[in-house]
């Protein structure tokens, strides 16, 4: 899995940075002047439940090697962007998979996936043979077939995403994912996601573990 930020809203004016831009969308609402500190502004309004000033940010996110039961997953986020690699243009003769970690840890379970992924590229390669399009012979491929998606959403949205999906319910891959997009995007904007990534290294530092700012 590779999780890569690719572009960030840039304020026009004064520094450019996206919390200066939630900043002056608050102080808009109190008719306040800056301090200089958009983030601990951005913080306080956060704690407060006034949300609505950082959805004037966006982060767009490249995410590669996730399984397509993980991409299902995320695209349920509905206030966001998606553009993902197509299934009916692109050749799966030879797919990437994405694996839970406890069937790569199983030589019985490698076993039987490895059976089967065979099984699957020669039916994949049968139907080709046979002159149907790639968009019909997809429907032979699983859930781990990899995958590569482009994701874009606001301050408000990726705080959400978060919320729900680096959490003990949530399931390993998406967790991951999410993770992983939290780590690149809270250097550039600690006043909006810090009190939560504070919190969850606190609550569930196993999350954090094999990222770059973990162990």
């Amino acid at each position: 899995m590779e999780v890569e930020l690719i572009a960030l809203t840039r304020y026009l004016r004064g520094g450019g940075t996206p919390e200066e831009l939630l900043e002056h969308a608050g102080r808009i609402c109190y008719q306040s002047e800056s301090r200089g500190e958009p983030g601990r502004f951005i913080r306080a309004r956060v704690s407060e439940g006034h949300e609505s000033i950082i959805e004037h940010a966006n982060a767009s996110f490249e995410i590669n090697g996730i399984s397509r039961a993980c991409s299902h997953q995320l695209v349920r986020h509905r206030l966001a962007s998606y553009s993902q690699e197509s299934q009916r243009y692109v050749d799966m003769s030879e797919p990437e998979w994405a694996l839970p970690p406890a069937v790569l840890a199983s030589d019985e379970a490698m076993a039987v996936w490895e059976t089967f992924s065979e099984e699957v590229k020669r039916a994949y390669r049968a139907l080709r043979d046979l002159g149907m399009r790639k968009e019909d012979a997809r429907f032979v491929l699983p859930n781990a077939a990899a995958t590569r998606i482009i994701v874009t959403m606001n301050f408000r949205e990726l705080l959400h995403f978060f919320r729900i999906r680096i959490s003990g319910p949530a399931q390993w891959e998406i967790r991951e994912v999410g993770v992983r997009m939290l780590e690149l995007v809270y250097p550039h904007a600690p006043g909006v996601f810090g009190d939560f990534r504070e919190e969850m290294r606190e609550r569930r530092p196993e999350f954090f573990r094999g990222t770059a700012s973990g162990d």
